[in-house]
This record gives structure tokens, C-alpha cells and sequence, in this order.
């Protein structure tokens, strides 16, 4: 994947951005009709002139809930493995072009766009689930692939650990836009690796609820003097297909939302672009405008003119992780 260069200046006619914040459900552990969906969403922000297009974490195939309601600690549990496999079946496969209708869509359309996915990797044996936030830029290219650096709480049991290689941010306009997986946006470190490259629009996504939200996401726009996106997904009983392993043991738990949403954004200046939207499934967009991002730097910029490296300095290391390197022999 190609490393974007350093922050240059933004050119006269690139000044705005308009962006189309997602919160949908999934066709929950369907990966093919939980894209095809997610399409449908892609051409709604394309025919309302979205640059960027924003889903929730792990929307495709989607988010594990069934782990808190099902005693899904128990080890060795049968019907925690039919469950596992069923997950791990509808991963997304990036390798084998499960994604190549996204990008296309994105080409035709000249829009970018980050998905939260379930990542099944082959780089790494093909039987573990990243967390991954998939960067597709207006060329159609995929730019970037972040996998959650650690699972929170119960994630832990079905997802594995990733890595800092897709800590990266993406030229978009006069723009650079980055992104984290949910509790990654707590973490100051993670957070500033992308602050240095130049970051102005900060993609938070999540997997839905209220009690995410509300805070974060102002607290980051006054922290880094940016944008904020934060994008969460739903999950309604309805959204649980027939036949789903644990579909029963999950319904007897009687709520109305598994997942309620709380898609929000917020100015450089910490203000609300958009509060906090509980249980709608919609798309919501907003023109973000550079001079905002310019302005609020005037007094603050932790990157710039507020750091001081000569005392402190972050190092990240950002080649991806593997367990093995193979060195064949040459042959004649």
C-alpha cells in the first residue's frame, strides 16, 4: 500500500468537503447482503455530491454482540465454536475481492470511503478476525487497512490483536483524513500518531450506542482543533436473520436495540455539527470547510507550534505483523 506523502498545502478549489455519515444495521453476520446494502448507502451519498462516505466498526459482517448475552466465556463450549465459525465464514476477504464492488462504486462515483470489516486475514493463516477500518480513496484504490490494536473486553474472545500498520492518513481535497476503531480513539498515543502526519478529519467509528459518543468526540475536535466524525452502527432483533447460530438465545434477552447508535460530529472548535442520534437508521451529511481547521490551529496545533519533540517524541512502528518470514531458495 502506498505511504501518503507529508502534508502539503491544499489547492484553491479544494476548500470544502462534504461527507455522508452512515448509521445502519447490518444484515447481521451476512456479509454479502450486509455490502450490498452498504452499496446502496455509497450511491445514496453519491447522488447527494459526498467526497467520503463514513460507516461503523465491524459493520460487515458485523459486531459480536451475542459474546456478553450468551456466555460466551466459557471455554470449549460447543456452541460458542458453531458460533465462531459461522463469524469467521463471514469475514471479509480482502484478498479475495470482497470489497472490489466498494471500490468500483467508488471509482465511478470519485467519493472515498472507510468500512469497518471484519477481517479474515491470510496473512496471518486465514483462521483469526481483525477489527479493520478499510480506506478506499476516490480512485477506488484501497489506500489503507488499520486493524484494531487491542480488542476491548469481551472482544478479545473472537477478534485478535492488530498491528500499527494502517495508522495512516489520506490526502482528500485540501484535507487529510485518518481513522480509529471505537476505544482506540481513548488512547492519547494512537490518537497523536495521526495528529503528526497532518491529520484535519478524524473518522471515529463505532459499533453503536449512546455512551460513546457524546463525550469523545467533541473532546477530540478541541484536543487536535479538527473535524470529528464519529459514525456508529444499529442492531435491531429484526436485523438477526433466521437461522443465525444463538438468533433465540439472543431475542430471549428482550431488547429493543442491541446497538442504538449515537452518530455525531463535531467543528475544530469542539461545537456540535451534528448531536448525538439515537435509534434512526439513516445518512446524514454535512460540509466540513478548511478555514475552520486553519483557524483553530491559530492558537493550538499539537503537532505543530504547541509540540515540543526536543523534550518529548512518539515512535510508531508500522510494519505489519507476522509469525513468520519465508526465504526460499532461488531457483536456476
Amino acid at each position: 500500500m502506498p505511504t501518503p506523502n507529508p502534508a502539503t498545502p491544499e489547492t484553491p478549489n479544494s476548500q470544502t468537503l462534504k461527507v455522508g455519515l452512515v448509521q445502519m444495521a447490518p444484515v447481521w453476520l451476512d456479509r454479502v447482503r450486509t455490502l450490498e446494502k452498504v452499496a446502496r448507502f455509497v450511491a445514496q451519498a453519491a447522488e447527494q455530491h459526498c467526497d467520503l462516505v463514513v460507516f461503523g466498526e465491524a459493520l460487515v459482517p458485523g459486531y459480536p454482540f451475542w459474546i456478553e448475552l450468551t456466555d460466551g466465556a466459557r471455554f470449549n463450549s460447543p456452541a460458542q465454536k458453531q458460533m465462531y465459525a459461522h463469524y469467521l465464514q463471514q469475514g471479509v476477504v480482502l484478498e479475495r475481492g470482497d470489497l472490489d464492488a466498494l471500490c468500483r462504486l467508488a471509482a465511478e462515483h470519485a467519493l472515498a470511503i472507510y468500512l469497518g470489516v471484519m477481517e479474515r486475514a491470510p496473512d496471518r493463516g486465514g483462521h483469526s478476525l481483525y477489527c479493520s477500518l478499510v480506506y478506499i480513496d476516490e480512485r477506488g484504490q484501497i489506500a489503507s487497512v488499520h486493524r484494531k490494536v487491542q480488542p476491548t473486553y469481551e472482544e478479545r474472545l473472537t477478534w485478535a490483536a492488530g498491528d500499527g500498520h494502517g495508522l495512516r492518513v489520506h490526502p482528500l481535497g485540501a484535507f487529510r483524513v485518518g481513522g480509529l476503531n471505537c476505544y482506540e480513539n481513548w488512547v492519547p498515543l494512537l490518537r497523536s500518531s495521526l495528529y503528526a502526519q497532518g491529520e484535519d478529519v478524524h473518522v471515529a467509528v463505532w459499533p453503536g450506542g449512546m455512551h460513546n459518543t457524546p463525550d469523545i468526540t467533541r473532546f477530540i475536535a478541541l484536543e487536535s482543533r479538527s473535524y470529528v466524525l464519529s459514525v456508529s452502527g444499529l442492531l435491531r432483533p429484526s436485523d438477526i436473520p433466521e437461522g443465525t447460530p444463538l438468533r433465540e438465545e439472543m431475542l430471549a434477552a428482550g431488547k429493543p436495540f442491541f446497538a442504538n447508535g449515537g452518530t455525531a460530529a463535531a467543528a475544530p472548535d469542539g461545537s456540535w455539527l451534528l448531536e448525538p442520534v439515537p435509534d434512526e437508521e439513516g445518512l446524514f451529511t454535512l460540509e466540513l470547510h478548511h478555514a475552520r481547521v486553519r483557524e483553530e490551529r491559530q492558537n493550538f496545533d499539537l503537532a505543530g507550534h504547541y509540540a515540543r519533540p526536543d523534550i518529548t517524541q512518539l515512535k510508531v512502528n508500522r510494519t505489519r505483523q507476522s509469525t513468520v518470514r519465508f526465504e526460499d531458495d532461488e531457483k536456476d
